[in-house]
């Protein structure tokens, strides 16, 4: 792992209530949760990986009535998430190296992901796998295109990597999930590249 990604845990404990502070609360993101959504059962369960302080989509997907855990490097962040929403379930933990015992209705990586290593981000695939439920949805963040790009929180560097897609697509495949939809810099949401994906389990 480079120095630059193997930071990203490090920056995110230290700057955890500023990085909180200056989360957009708009929801740019709901018509991809909603599609999320539509495939997890009323009452089913989510995963939400890299769930940040839980505003606003671990918000979101509890007011839509489904059992939530979250897990995030971050044990500031993991503190506000149990302070706002004392009913889901709140983990510290290193997303690389998560091993629930337990699988899920619905998975989502959302702006975490794509902080990964290239070679971590191929070892998250049996991961996700191992946490879903059959016919299970997936929902992730990248960049459009392999490479490595560098942004910048607060003056610290700030890595993302992305693999091709059609690495992504094959990586899908082999794991056991059929892409059910993507979008490369969606400027609906932000300009983000979203993937849904589903266990066909």
């Amino acid at each position: 792992m480079s120095d630059a990604s193997d930071s990203i845990i490090d920056l995110y404990r230290r700057r955890a209530r500023q990085w909180d502070d200056a989360r957009g609360r708009s929801l740019f993101e709901r018509a991809w949760l909603d599609r999320l959504l539509d495939l997890v059962p009323e009452a089913g369960s989510v995963l939400d990986i890299g769930c940040g302080g839980g505003e606003p989509i671990a918000r979101y997907v509890i007011e839509q009535g489904r059992a939530l855990t979250g897990i995030d490097s971050s044990d500031t962040l993991v503190a506000l998430c149990r302070s706002r929403f004392p009913e889901a379930s709140f983990i510290v933990g290193d997303m690389r190296l998560i091993a629930l015992d337990r699988r899920f209705d619905g998975l989502i990586a959302w702006d975490s992901f794509f902080h990964l290593a290239p070679g971590d981000q191929r070892l998250m695939f049996p991961r996700f796998a191992s946490h879903a439920l059959p016919g299970a949805a997936l929902l992730i963040t990248t960049g459009p295109h392999a490479g490595v790009a560098m942004g910048e929180f607060h003056g610290e560097p700030l890595y993302h990597a992305s693999l091709d897609p059609d690495e992504y697509r094959a990586l899908f495949d082999a794991h056991g999930f059929d892409v059910v939809t993507m979008m490369a810099e969606d400027a609906t949401c932000g300009g983000h590249t979203v993937w849904l994906a589903r266990n066909r389990a």
